[in-house]
């Protein structure tokens, strides 16, 4: 697995607080993006020291430790459609009759947990290799109190002289909770990757939404470096 896709994982789990879920709703509603990101890496980076002690023998532990961390905080519908992209598109919502678009939005129901469990599954064990990395994140003095969006930049230390750069693109909802939208990792948007993924396995398939549902596996992100 590559450096490129270890780090994937630090910013697929970004979003906790002192490591509870509890912790985590709180610091996605009621600090700013900079503080939900800070408090969620701290969570992550003691998950991922603990977890070698285990996670051989029980692997399930680990990745529900991981999920537990992603689910308050991480818009996996809104990122799911988003991969989905003008199959699930409010213009073709209104173009379907209503069994339509009752079968579209169980289509968009069942990919969004493909998509969460897929991320999770794929990608877990790769945290294990940053247990001694160092994470700075970038300046918060340009977020203002009425952002809605906003992107923190965060560089990773591990192995490499050049730190790796992952940018969440994150975005407030309308109860006031930061939620991550997408992420970039080294210039490469994990969104887009995941929506090209879709559309050429949606023309395989002949638009059968169903079909690109049932054989979706996660992609892995290649790096030269």
């Amino acid at each position: 697995m590559s450096k490129l896709v270890q780090c994937a994982l630090i910013a697929l789990t970004l979003l906790g607080g002192p490591f509870s879920i509890a912790s985590a709703q709180t610091a996605a509603k009621s600090g700013t993006a900079h503080e939900v990101v800070k408090e969620a890496t701290e969570s992550v980076m003691s998950l991922v020291r603990a977890a070698p002690e285990y996670v051989d023998e029980d692997p399930e532990r680990y990745y529900a430790q991981v999920q537990a961390i992603l689910d308050p905080v991480i818009d996996f519908r809104g990122f799911a459609r988003g991969v989905m992209g003008p199959y699930a598109s409010s213009e073709r919502y209104r173009s379907l009759d209503e069994a339509g678009r009752e079968q579209l939005r169980g289509q968009l129901d069942r990919f969004t947990e493909v998509i969460r469990a897929g991320l999770v599954k794929t990608y877990s064990k790769g945290l294990l290799a940053f247990g001694g990395s160092r994470i700075e994140l970038s300046d918060s003095a340009d977020e203002l109190p009425d952002d809605r969006r906003i992107t923190v930049t965060q560089l990773i230390y591990s192995d490499n002289a050049q730190p790796y750069v992952v940018m969440y693109q994150m975005g407030m909802d309308k109860d006031r909770t930061w939620k991550l939208r997408n992420m970039i990792i080294e210039s490469v948007n994990l969104g887009e990757i995941f929506k090209n993924q879709f559309e050429a396995s949606a023309r395989k398939y002949d638009g059968n939404l169903d079909l690109v549902i049932d054989n979706w596996t996660t992609a892995e992100l290649e790096t030269t470096s």
